[in-house]
């Protein structure tokens, strides 16, 4: 597969809320409104608004309970508008990467992340929720959560709703997934003054008030990983989509490797796991092998347009939801392939709104 840096996609990947884009030249202007325009169009679209109505369902989200992992193998201010992350830039594929930041201490003290209650009522300690194969899915983070489009999952932002939508969400049949950065500062976040300047990189390319995150500085991060996981748990949801965890293909500002990402990876699936929850791997195809039997299910963009869906088919294999979404095509360019992989499948807009366009 071709190299590919953050500027080659239209639509970058990793799909998560932005402040503000920054401005487009008029080509990508011209590109981005001819989008919007054709993006739209289909009989079956289903276009979700405050005046359109889905019966709830009544039934029951596909899932099974999950043994340990390792047993199975190797956003923005309300009213801001949605967004999308930065590609990985493709070069190295874990080598090290030469940057501003400064590599971290070996005698700097570790915080331990604070101690998860007792699981949940009804989650036995090791028995979180799983998503299955082939479970339809909406992911909206941007605007008000519209909860009644029919179908057992929700991917939605963890900060900007409360317990009340998730309750809301789980009395009408659905599991909700928790979305959260883990690999970036956003600036505008509540707990955004807790990240010392040390662990602050590289702005993230396309993206204003956001920057790199350290992931070897785990003494830091992981308290407030912790942190972050705790309120998804008190707030009721069931699993977490953790953003941007293929920092070291990208121009950080750190000597990133493809082992600090897989030790920073699976510290983040242990936190959801201590807390009951299960956790998605998003996108960073390349260490699938190594991070299926550590993730419950797979978030991935794009993987059609790109040629990559075959590389998701350890999750299937495994048991395990690949929930996938792509922007520029429309549902009659993958959707078939999708099937036959056992993806989850459907098109979005490239604001992460509540419109979908599913298979």
């Amino acid at each position: 597969m071709a190299d590919r840096t953050t500027a080659e996609r239209l639509t970058p990947g990793d799909g998560r809320r932005r402040k503000a884009l920054k401005p487009l030249g008029a080509g990508a202007l011209a590109a981005a409104a001819l989008l919007v325009v054709t993006g739209c169009s289909g009989s079956d679209a289903t276009n979700v608004s405050n005046t359109t109505a889905h019966k709830p369902s009544s039934k029951a989200p596909q899932m099974e309970e999950t043994a340990p992992a390792g047993q199975l193998g190797s956003q923005g201010k309300p009213g801001k508008p949605a967004r999308h992350g930065a590609t990985p830039a493709a070069s190295g594929h874990g080598g090290p990467r030469t940057g501003a930041g400064s590599k971290p201490s070996p005698t700097a003290p570790r915080k331990s992340a604070p101690s998860p209650a007792a699981p949940p009522p009804g989650k036995a300690a090791g028995g979180w929720w799983k998503p299955s194969p082939r479970t339809l899915w909406q992911w909206q983070l941007d605007g008000k959560v519209d909860t009644s489009v029919d179908v057992p999952v929700y991917d939605i932002d963890g900060f900007e709703n409360d317990a009340e939508t998730v309750g809301k969400l789980h009395a009408d049949g659905r599991k909700v997934i928790c979305y959260i950065n883990v690999g970036a500062h956003e600036d505008w976040r509540p707990d955004k003054d807790k990240f010392p300047e040390s662990v602050l990189g590289e702005k993230v390319e396309g993206w204003e008030g956001e920057r790199w995150l350290d992931i070897r500085r785990t003494d830091i991060l992981e308290p407030l990983m912790a942190e972050r996981f705790d309120m998804c748990r008190k707030k009721g949801f069931d699993a977490v989509e953790p953003d941007l965890t293929e920092g070291y293909r990208n121009k950080t500002g750190f000597d990133l490797t493809a082992d600090h990402q897989l030790a920073f990876n699976r510290m983040i699936a242990r936190l959801a796991h201590q807390r009951g929850m299960s956790v998605g791997l998003k996108n960073d195809l390349d260490q699938i092998p190594e991070l299926v039997g550590d993730f419950d299910f797979s978030v991935n963009e794009q993987c059609a347009e790109y040629g990559e869906c075959d590389k998701l088919t350890p999750f299937v294999k495994n048991g395990k939801a690949v929930l996938h979404v792509e922007y520029k095509l429309t549902p009659d360019k993958f959707c078939s392939r999708s099937k036959e992989l056992g993806l989850s499948s459907m098109q979005k807009k490239l604001g992460l709104n509540s419109w979908r366009l599913p298979c």
